[in-house]
């Protein structure tokens, strides 16, 4: 392990004790990076350098960002629901979580974090239990054999409603730290 990992870790360690001890130094934006579009992620990148939010990246494979000192990859071992958990343990409250895995966004929720969608929907209390029954019941019609098909493609407009719930989040967080 280099100099310059344990320096980028032990700035994680205190991060996350600052954190948990109540001193909220900044929101940090959590990416289901696996199934994350890749015109999402670039979005992303150009916030992150904006803003000078923390974004971090969750995947079970490697992945690569552009050079930023707000952009993080978090590589973890493969398996089902591996980078979810990891998201869910490390969100805090008023943390934004991207991901298009509902029951990933009915967790981080119950945590006090923020869930939007690649297709710019944000979560709410009543959203994501309808969600919840959507998916449970497709879940149910797949498994006794009806072909459900998968979502649409991303389109431009998907994209500009990610951009906009996304710099809402981001306005709400300077006026937080402000």
């Amino acid at each position: 392990m280099s100099s310059f990992s344990i320096f980028i870790t032990a700035i994680d360690v205190w991060q996350q004790i600052f954190r948990y001890i109540g001193y909220k130094l900044m929101m940090v934006i959590w990416v289901d990076a696996d199934a994350c579009p890749k015109v999402i992620k670039e979005v992303l990148y150009r916030a992150a350098d904006r803003e000078k939010v923390q974004i971090t990246f969750v995947a079970n494979q490697r992945l690569s960002v552009p050079p930023s000192p707000f952009l993080k990859t978090l590589q973890v071992p493969a398996g089902f629901d591996v980078a979810d958990n990891e998201i869910v343990l490390r969100a805090q409250a008023g943390d934004l979580i991207i991901t298009a895995d509902i029951p990933l966004a009915a967790e981080v929720m119950e945590k006090g974090a923020v869930a939007l969608n690649p297709r710019g929907e944000r979560y709410s209390e009543a959203t994501i239990r309808e969600r919840l029954t959507i998916r449970d019941f497709m879940d149910t019609m797949r498994a006794s054999g009806v072909q459900t098909g998968g979502p649409a493609s991303l389109n431009q407009r998907d994209r500009q409603q990610f951009a906009n719930e996304l710099d809402k989040w981001l306005l709400q967080r300077r006026k937080s730290l402000a």
